[in-house]
């Protein structure tokens, strides 16, 4: 693998269809890195993703926006220039606030990953 130049105009969105208002595209994908690819994730406002787990871990960096982000069982805001790592299998979710798109980029190593749904709790 050589050096890589490209500009983000380039990639095709995708949509992500386990989410609301929101897209990924795969800026640096496993066949053009070794280790990691990296994406880059615009949830419109309004939007988000619903409880989920993944079975790799993720270094993430907040390009902008505002979003409340679920980790395991806190709650925290997050705005341009936050940096986040979630470990593989703890449940995370995102709300987008505000009235701009929240822009991430997130990286993951290139190992096989799953994204499971989590259920809510049941209320007792």
């Amino acid at each position: 693998m050589g050096m890589l130049h490209k500009h983000v105009s380039q990639v095709p969105e995708e949509v992500v269809t386990a989410g609301r208002a929101t897209v990924k595209q795969v800026v640096i994908g496993a066949d053009e890195a070794p280790h990691f690819a990296m994406r880059k994730f615009t949830i419109r406002p309004g939007g988000g993703m619903p409880p989920h787990t993944n079975t790799v871990e993720h270094e993430q960096y907040v390009l902008r926006g505002q979003a409340h982000i679920g980790l395991g069982d806190r709650v925290i805001d997050v705005q341009a220039g936050d940096a986040l790592y979630i470990p593989a299998g703890m449940p995370h979710w995102y709300e987008v606030h505000g009235t701009e798109p929240f822009e991430f980029l997130c990286l993951i190593p290139n190992l096989p990953d799953k994204m499971d749904l989590v259920k809510p709790a049941a209320a007792s």
